[in-house]
């Protein structure tokens, strides 16, 4: 069973939302490697290193995974809270939702690893196919804001 997330705010009919689908417990076993291939690993502790750094009230727990209608992937933690985020290297303070923040981490890790893996295209697409969706997120401001 897959559940639809339609986590945007709402766009014109000229365009259609980038939808959230969430993966399903049955479909998580494969996922990562969907996405990532040999490099699973890495995405995923270095998601989990960024969320450690920047939400200090993190102490671990479930992740959800989502697959974007736009071919995106992010995961964000599984209880329904919200974090305290300090981005120590652009000054930005406030509160996300665990969504907002996973969206956060997610294009963090995009962006570190496009640059260690220069020449593998994956994590830029990655990363432009996440803050397109994250550009219709309820949490937009402070997204961008952490990331900027």
């Amino acid at each position: 069973m897959t559940t639809d997330v339609n986590i945007s705010s709402g766009l014109s009919d000229a365009h259609s939302p980038i939808v959230a689908r969430a993966v399903d417990d049955s479909e998580r076993l494969m996922t990562l490697p969907r996405q990532f291939g040999h490099r699973l690993m890495i995405f995923e502790g270095t998601v989990y290193t960024f969320m450690r750094r920047f939400a200090p009230d993190y102490t671990g727990g479930l992740w959800k995974f989502f697959e974007l209608s736009n071919q995106g992937f992010y995961m964000a933690p599984e209880e329904r809270r919200t974090y305290r985020f300090s981005v120590d290297t652009n000054g930005y303070e406030g509160v996300m939702s665990a969504d907002a923040a996973g969206i956060t981490v997610c294009l963090f890790t995009y962006s570190h690893l496009s640059f260690e893996y220069f020449g593998d295209e994956g994590f830029a697409e990655h990363f432009h196919r996440l803050r397109d969706f994250a550009l219709e997120h309820a949490e937009a401001s402070a997204i961008f804001a952490a990331i900027d």
